[in-house]
This record gives structure tokens, C-alpha cells and sequence, in this order.
């Protein structure tokens, strides 16, 4: 595996800096262009390319398939719960003023922060257990056969 020395000393370095980019665009979504969903998807991709360039085991020492299936439901339930506060509270489903019932729009913004946040980890978990489940599979026919 040394012919493919200059593909993981770089994919070691962008994948740190597609993370953060992620992290970027998760925080500042409720400013400017992006937000929960295009956070997970460039989370996922970062994960998606250190396991093709590095193999699907390395990728799954990082990042092991049940914790992709605990963040998948986890962001779900953050989700819902966020809603389900709210209620508990006595505000209508998802109406972020509960988070600071004396400035709500203090609490809109948390409110849509927690929310975004749900989106993301969802989206994570599930494109890279749809990743894993594809790249697990063993092939039908043999190389040759190709």
C-alpha cells in the first residue's frame, strides 16, 4: 500500500479541515447560508473519504457503526425533545420562547441552534451507516469476471 503514500498523507489533512468546515457551517447556519443538514452531509463526507482512501476498517476504529446508529436516533431525539419541552412548558410544539420565556428571541435563537444541531447529527449518522452498509457488502461475482 505504499503507492498510495501522497493520497492518505493529504486526505489526513483535509479531513481535519472538512470537519471544521462542517462545524463552521453548522454554528452559522442561523446566519448565513447552511445549517444542520448541509453540516451532517459535509461531516459524512469527511468520514466517507477517510474511509475510501484509508479502507472501511480504519474508518470504523474512528467512527464504529454503533455509535453512526446511536447519533442517527440521538438527533432524532433531540429533535423531538425540543418540541416536547416546549410542550411540557405550555407553549405550542416547537416554539422556541420556552428556551428564554423573558427575551424570546434569545430563546428563538437557541431554540433553532438545538434543532439545527438535531438535524445534523441525524444526517451524519444515517449517510455514513448508508455508507458503511454499501461498503460492507461482499460482491457478487469475482474481479476477473469484470
Amino acid at each position: 500500500m505504499q503507492h498510495h503514500l501522497i493520497l492518505k498523507i493529504v486526505t489526513k489533512t483535509l479531513v481535519g479541515v472538512i470537519l471544521l468546515f462542517g462545524l463552521y457551517v453548522q454554528f452559522h447556519g442561523d446566519y448565513s447560508p447552511g445549517g444542520g443538514f448541509q453540516a451532517g452531509v459535509i461531516f459524512a463526507a469527511g468520514f466517507i473519504l477517510y474511509g475510501i482512501v484509508m479502507g472501511l476498517d480504519k474508518v470504523q476504529a474512528v467512527l464504529p457503526f454503533w455509535v453512526v446508529q446511536k447519533l442517527a436516533a440521538m438527533g432524532v431525539l433531540l429533535y423531538a425533545m425540543t418540541g416536547v419541552l416546549s410542550l411540557f412548558m405550555g407553549f405550542n410544539y416547537l416554539d422556541y420562547s420556552v428556551f428564554s420565556p423573558h427575551h424570546p428571541e434569545h430563546g428563538q435563537h437557541w431554540g433553532i441552534l438545538v434543532v439545527e444541531l438535531g438535524v445534523g447529527i441525524t444526517v451524519t449518522g444515517v449517510i455514513v451507516c448508508i455508507y458503511y452498509c454499501f461498503a460492507s457488502r461482499t460482491p457478487h461475482i469475482d474481479d476477473a469476471e469484470w
